[in-house]
């Protein structure tokens, strides 16, 4: 890949929207060449979404603004290969299935999806039809799969369960590798952030860590935060752009999830989990009551320890006095994948008329140029 193919996947998505670094915002840290939870080998992401009608809310009818967002850890073709994992909760007014069987097991397999609150459970029950039906293995036993949500009901119609298993299905197996798109998208497509239009983000980071050199991506669905409290580059921009705020209360959710082809375990997994709410706390984050702020961290490694048989599995794993740098990248690319998710965005208005603006890049310069 070229070093101008390089620069264009940091500065903008694949639809053209600009990010984050593509209007001059600084970050620390250097991201992998898609700047995405993608560029870790194997991952896929995949996307449904779902906007249809205006004006006054009819339940069961709309407007709708929602959507699914699904994450393969080893991409469609292997997903039913388990993934060490491990997770946390910063602040649990949300949800995040099949949570019980990671803290206690150490593992998951199959697709990660994300929805709205109110459809978790038409996307938690569509993964196991797809791991049934379509997953190349084909699961024969049972499943616990990961479905996580955040709230969209400002702007979508979230009690008229627009949500389908073939939306769920749609977005699993559209997932793929490579550069993916972000902002109102998926799962993200009703979502608030700092009272701007918010969603789906991502980016990642590689650094070196017991020898090798690694990639970390994290991917968010923002929904979370008060316009006051945004702070972009070290600078508290949000109460310089007031104006055409939508909650001005402390409620939404963020989901987290970090991926890493570092050979962890899973209690070192659950270690850069905790780190997202650094990441979150550099944008201004305080994890209010009633926000669900649940992180989940995965690596792709060690594949060979799910080889099937009863003898003893061998897994490799960095010492945990080398693991600063993967810290460091966690809280790096969730930052930049918050703030990706309202630049790469555009004004949307929803259920009843409910406008949400987009963050506005000049006068976001503006603010920064002095910093």
């Amino acid at each position: 890949m070229s070093t101008e193919a390089i620069s264009d996947h940091w500065r903008a998505t694949p639809g053209g929207k600009l990010r984050a670094r593509g209007i001059g915002i600084p970050f620390d840290g250097t991201p992998g060449p898609l700047n995405a939870i993608t560029d870790v080998d194997g991952v896929e992401v995949g996307y449904c979404t779902l906007v249809q009608g205006e004006g006054a809310l009819v339940r069961g009818v709309g407007p709708i603004r929602t959507g699914v967002t699904a994450i393969v850890p080893r991409g469609r073709e292997d997903a039913l290969t388990p993934v060490f994992a491990g997770y946390h909760s910063l602040n649990g007014n949300g949800e995040l299935t099949g949570s019980h069987w990671i803290a206690e097991s150490g593992q998951f397999e199959g697709p990660i999806t994300i929805t709205n609150t109110h459809s978790c459970g038409v996307a938690r029950d569509a993964t196991i039809r797809w791991m049934v039906d379509r997953a190349a293995s084909g699961m024969t036993g049972w499943g616990l799969p990961v479905a996580a949500e955040t709230y969209d009901g400002n702007l979508n119609d979230i009690n008229g369960f627009h949500v389908r298993e073939a939306h769920v299905l749609e977005a699993i197996d559209a997932a793929r590798g490579g550069p993916i798109e972000q902002g109102s998208v998926g799962g993200g497509t009703g979502m608030i952030c700092y009272d701007f239009k918010g969603g789906s983000g991502t980016a990642s980071r590689r650094v070196a860590a017991g020898g090798t050199t690694w990639t970390v991506g994290v991917f968010v669905q923002s929904n979370f935060g008060i316009r006051r409290e945004l702070v972009i580059a070290g600078v508290p921009v949000g109460k310089s752009l007031p104006g055409g705020e939508v909650r001005s209360k402390p409620a939404g959710s963020v989901i987290a999830v970090v991926a890493t082809d570092a050979p962890l375990l899973p209690h070192q997994l659950a270690r850069l989990a905790r780190r997202v709410g650094l990441g979150l706390a550099r944008t201004g984050a305080v994890a209010h009551n009633g926000s669900g702020d649940i992180f989940l961290a995965f690596s792709t490694a060690n594949r060979a320890a799910w080889d099937t048989g009863d003898s003893p599995r061998a897994a490799t794993f960095l010492a945990n006095d080398t693991m600063d740098p993967l810290f460091a990248a966690v809280i790096e690319a969730t930052e930049e994948a918050v703030v990706d998710s309202m630049v790469a965005n555009q004004p949307m208005t929803g259920r009843d008329g409910v406008h949400v603006r987009a963050l506005p890049h000049e006068a976001l310069a503006a603010l920064l140029s002095g910093r």
